[in-house]
């Protein structure tokens, strides 16, 4: 069987600090955070009461009223993603085999929002029998957002959804990227969405102790690699990227940001929350993603780190790269871009792929915000370059980006240059 090659030809993205590409790349670059107190709720009881919410965001665009109503706001921000992807990839859809384009989108939990609104409504109103919305389940289901796209856009191929927390959106990268290689489908559209900034959100999360409770400080709360880390700052948003077979790419005349050459996914079989210490999992998904793109670590130049800013995740990744990259590691440039967006879950590893797809192109990698002099962890190399502080200019050949989730489900994409 012949292995076809894999090019980005279109992005979109809703983020805490732009509600579009150009908006979110020039955010990263210029070290912008999107923490600020929590609107969507009364946080008075709450231990933590910031998030990266997304801002301005005005969904009746997307959608008219009375569809606005049916759809949990993860999905809004999928279908406006999607739309700007879309736009951006040039895609005349009259022309194309409907049959051959599909949808894979990372969702970590889903319709959060709706769940519980209907819930308090519920619980409030009990006397009168129960009561919930015919749009209920249509509303928090995952797999919704896969669906709503290819309802919106005709779409007929592939389309599902996949759940692997803070690595869905990347297994969804890798899924998408393989029905193309093989033959499967010639256009995907892959990605994640999530919003869970609501009371159960912040209040499970912070139950965990995995969030940050430095409430008089938002924006400088997500610090990765920071020995004063305290846990992530919950995000919220979407990513989108167009995957497209490259002769088909190539036949249209379609703009080719980068090359996606491989994916790596794997398990630490270790813990439901806590990653394997010596980050066995983390090393395994990208020494897979360097094998199936035919590359060496030597290769690299970047990576976009999971890098949450927990105690324990943070020092996992690091030993891992060490593991892969060697020597070589301190040669790369690292960071971490959930210092400025949050930590958006199911569509981290879509907004961070879009990252790594913009570093790749316009040879800059982003900065990690938040750490300060001193601020030394001794369980960290800090010889390694975590681009701390300020964007870096230097040649990208090629990057990767992390993504692990609960249950210890790892993945790793790599990008590289188009040639």
């Amino acid at each position: 069987m012949e292995i076809r090659r894999v090019v980005v030809t279109g992005m979109g993205a809703i983020t805490p600090i732009g509600n579009d590409v150009k908006t979110y790349w020039e955010n990263l670059l210029a070290g912008v955070s999107g923490a600020a107190p929590i609107t969507h709720f009364d946080t008075s009881l709450f231990k933590t009461t910031f998030a990266c919410e997304v801002k301005d965001f005005n969904a009746e665009a997307y959608f008219d009223r009375k569809e606005y109503r049916k759809v949990d706001p993860y999905a809004h921000f999928a279908i406006a993603a999607t739309t700007e992807a879309m736009t951006d990839a040039a895609l005349v859809l009259e022309q194309e085999d409907l049959d051959r384009i599909g949808a894979v989108i990372g969702v970590g939990i889903g319709g959060t929002r709706t769940f519980e609104e209907q819930l308090y409504d519920y619980g409030g109103n009990m006397e009168k029998g129960p009561h919930f919305s015919p749009f209920l389940v249509t509303k928090m289901v995952p797999n919704m957002c896969a669906g709503l796209i290819s309802i919106r856009f005709g779409l007929r191929g592939p389309n599902y959804t996949t759940a692997a927390a803070c690595a869905s959106s990347t297994y969804a990268l890798a899924q998408a990227f393989d029905l193309i290689r093989y033959g499967k489908a010639d256009v995907m559209v892959t990605g994640g969405a999530e919003s869970c900034i609501s009371p159960a959100g912040i209040g499970g999360f912070s139950s965990m102790h995995a969030i940050s409770t430095r409430n008089d400080d938002p924006e400088r709360a997500s610090r990765p690699f920071s020995a004063s880390r305290d846990g992530f700052v919950l995000g919220e948003g979407a990513g989108i990227l167009i995957l497209e077979e490259l002769e088909h790419a190539k036949a249209r005349g379609a703009h080719i940001y980068a090359e996606l050459a491989g994916t790596g996914l794997g398990a630490d079989a270790y813990h439901v929350t806590a990653p394997h210490p010596e980050g066995m999992g983390a090393a395994n998904v990208m020494r897979a993603a360097l094998a199936e793109a035919g590359m060496l670590p030597e290769d690299i130049d970047y990576i976009n780190t999971h890098g949450t800013s927990t105690p324990m995740g943070d020092i996992s990744e690091v030993k891992a790269i060490q593991t892969v990259f060697g020597e070589h590691a301190y040669k790369l440039n690292i960071d971490a871009t959930k210092s400025m967006t949050g930590h958006l879950l199911g569509a981290a590893g879509a907004i961070e792929a879009i990252a790594t797809v913009l570093a790749v192109q316009n040879d800059i990698v982003p900065p990690t915000i938040n750490h300060e002099e001193g601020d030394n962890d001794e369980n960290i190399d800090y010889r390694l370059n975590f681009t701390f502080g300020k964007a870096q200019k230097r040649p990208v050949r090629a990057a990767i980006t992390n993504n692990f989730g609960f249950g210890g489900q790892n993945a790793c994409a790599l990008f590289r240059k188009y040639e």
